[in-house]
């Protein structure tokens, strides 16, 4: 028995002593390759840094337009002695704390940030150290591979073998991007201060050290207040770190700095405004730096129709090219698959290169309405007959608690109107029976559906367009109208790839259309739409200048003039105004509707005229202009009207005769515009 316990010990002994070795052998095969690794890396040259490369704009053609490089590389090295101990110690408090500490890579950072990420199922903290981010902008493309992590951490490795610490935190203040083409922190303290690095203050310091993280988002040039919330961060960074007392941050951040003026840019580059639209997409949409954007080589693919695009900067510039301080912004998109093919947002880039196509200050007025009449529609609460009296009205709200006593333009009133009428004459009486009638809560719901964003008050004010939004959502709710009630969210950047051709950025495949109202009711009101431009209608003087069935709306406040309008190939809004809110003289609220009609019909000269398709559901009858019920023979004054099926007339006029057995017969519907009419004649002839 004692021999047999004796057996079993000894294949048991015999098992572990094997474990044993393999593990050592393993431990000394790893330690080997390791230390083979490092002598081969510390052996091994790094490459040479990337030379600069202008990123460019391609447009639909794929011809390059124009270069993201706001100008040359600004650039002076200078040694770290030459830098204040208040930027060194800024920046290393809030980019890598631990830099004296690790050999490149800050372990428990990672662990952090990919727990954190982990944790909000988003990329919302990084652990890149200076290394990390030196070796990246000098030696690497920013491919969103693993290839290139690993590239990056070889490299990283290196620069930690090769170089000092305090090597490079100096290279890296040399190379870092601070905005308008500034690279390296003596270039950036000149440009941002007119005083060299070594002279920076604490909160000078605190400043130029936030910037790297968003060199746009975060300029003093840019946006004040959120370079001072980032001041804020940094400052609380340095107080962390034992840098500064809590009492020396709050001293810096509210010391009164000295900006030097930011240089005017002269360029004259095609499309700066739609450039600027792309950059900041680019950056903040999709995450690339923006120092990579200015040098490093990309091919921004876009949706840009440079035909377009000149046509619309030559119909702003010849309405406007006469008018001091007068301000206009023009935005085209394609309603079929959402591509912005033109954007223009103001008259002179040079002298300001603020993007009003974005500004969400702007009251749209009656080019609002038909967000309003759709509703209706749809809702089949009203139809194109409906009628209401327009005179002057004291309307009562919110539970006859509150009164609103809107008037028409001119004081001018038309009595008895239907739809159609209201909406050529931009009736505002009209305007409110019928936002009573339908809810404004209801128009407020389908407005965002349609695209608008901005906030907006459910009051019968916002009948008239009170409540602010920008030319580019105005002019993505149209497509909507345009494209059969059918929403593509608006695109403009297709695809990015690197100097070497590799894609690092595709737009996703195109979802299924949003069918946000049914096609009927966008058709009827497309139709009715028409009428704004013919005889009547608030766009009539420029009818003559657009060779093609257009539909659209316009809207004036005392500071804000629009004309929103599509065919089945553009939805474009224009907006003219002033940036400090001056009032409008009666020739300047008419200068929106002009600068339309050149670039549409500028826009789509190569685009053979098409009508709007009908789709199903929609029924064509013949009313009696003066009771609104089908037509008979002996109505004196009847027209051709369109329907959602199951909301036209059902009673016929008697005012003028014996019922008949039967409506008119529909023939082919006269087309809306007269030029239209009058082609079609001559071609028959």
């Amino acid at each position: 028995m004692h021999k047999l316990v004796r057996s079993q010990r000894k294949p048991r002994r015999s098992r572990l002593l094997r474990l044993l070795k393999y593990t050592l052998y393993t431990s000394l095969f790893g330690a080997a390759l390791f230390g083979f690794t490092l002598l081969y890396l510390s052996q091994s040259g790094l490459p040479p840094a990337d030379s600069a490369k202008n990123s460019q704009l391609i447009d639909l053609k794929g011809q390059a337009v124009t270069v993201f490089s706001s100008s040359e590389r600004n650039r002076q090295p200078v040694g770290l002695n030459e830098i204040s101990p208040w930027l060194i110690k800024a920046t290393l408090a809030v980019e890598d704390r631990k830099f004296y500490d690790h050999f490149g890579f800050d372990i428990k950072g990672m662990l952090r940030a990919m727990f954190v990420n982990l944790k909000e199922m988003d990329k919302v903290q990084g652990a890149s150290t200076l290394s990390q981010q030196l070796a990246r902008n000098l030696y690497l493309s920013h491919e969103r591979t693993w290839s290139r992590k690993l590239k990056e951490a070889k490299l990283t490795t290196q620069l930690e073998m090769k170089y000092s610490k305090d090597e490079i935190l100096n290279m890296y203040l040399n190379e870092i991007y601070y905005g308008r083409g500034a690279y390296g922190i003596e270039a950036a303290s000149q440009m941002y201060f007119g005083k060299p690095a070594k002279e920076l203050g604490l909160a000078e310091s605190a400043i130029l050290a936030g910037i790297p993280k968003g060199p746009t988002y975060y300029s003093p040039y840019n946006h004040m207040k959120n370079a001072k919330d980032r001041q804020k961060i940094v400052l609380s960074a340095m107080v962390q770190t034992g840098s500064i007392t809590q009492k020396q941050a709050d001293e810096a951040y509210n010391r009164l700095l000295s900006f030097n003026s930011p240089q005017q840019r002269t360029r004259t580059d095609a499309a700066p405004y739609f450039r600027d639209y792309i950059r900041n997409i680019v950056v903040h949409d999709l995450g690339f730096e923006e120092s990579l954007l200015e040098h490093g080589g990309l091919r921004i693919y876009t949706t840009l129709d440079m035909d377009a695009q000149r046509a619309a900067e030559a119909a702003v510039a010849s309405e406007l090219q006469n008018s001091p301080d007068l301000e206009a912004a023009l935005v085209s998109i394609d309603p079929r698959n959402g591509y912005v093919k033109a954007l223009v947002g103001g008259v002179n880039y040079g002298t300001s290169q603020y993007n009003h196509v974005f500004a969400t200050t702007r009251q749209p007025g009656s080019s609002f309405k038909p967000i309003m009449y759709l509703t209706a529609l749809a809702s089949k609460k009203m139809t194109p007959v409906s009628t209401f009296n327009s005179q002057p009205t004291l309307f009562h709200y919110d539970d006859n608690r509150k009164t609103y006593s809107p008037k028409n333009y001119g004081d001018k009133y038309l009595g008895e109107i239907d739809m159609r009428k209201a909406i050529a004459a931009s009736d505002n009486i009209y305007a409110v029976n019928t936002i009573l009638t339908v809810g404004a809560d209801q128009v407020i719901e389908l407005g965002k559906k349609m695209g608008i964003t901005s906030p907006m008050e459910a009051v019968p004010s916002l009948a008239l367009g009170t409540s602010p939004v920008s030319p580019f959502e105005m002019a993505t709710v149209f497509s909507v109208i345009s494209n059969q009630g059918q929403k593509v969210t608006p695109i403009a950047v297709l695809k990015i790839t690197d100097e070497e051709g590799h894609t690092l950025y595709k737009a996703p495949q195109a979802k299924e259309q949003e069918q946000v109202i049914e096609p009927a009711a966008a058709y009827v009101l497309t139709q009715l739409m028409e009428s704004v431009f013919e005889i009547g209608g608030t766009g009539n003087r420029v009818s003559a200048e657009i060779k093609r069935p257009v539909a659209g709306k316009t809207g004036t406040t005392s500071t804000d003039a629009w004309l929103v309008g599509f065919t089945p190939e553009l939805s474009t809004a224009v907006w003219v105004g002033y940036d400090k809110g001056k009032t409008l003289g009666t020739a300047e609220s008419r200068k929106a509707a002009p600068i339309f009609a050149n670039f549409m019909e500028k826009a789509l000269e190569k685009v053979p005229p098409k009508i709007f398709p009908m789709p199903s559901g929609v029924v064509s009858v013949y009313i009696d202009s003066a009771t609104g019920k089908l037509a008979t023979a002996d109505c004196p004054d009847k027209k051709l009207e369109v329907f959602v099926q199951g909301t036209e007339p059902t009673e016929f006029c008697t005012a003028h005769g014996e019922q008949p057995a039967e409506p008119l017969p529909v023939e082919e519907k006269p087309e809306s515009h007269s030029w239209w009419s009058d082609l079609k004649r001559w071609w028959m002839e």
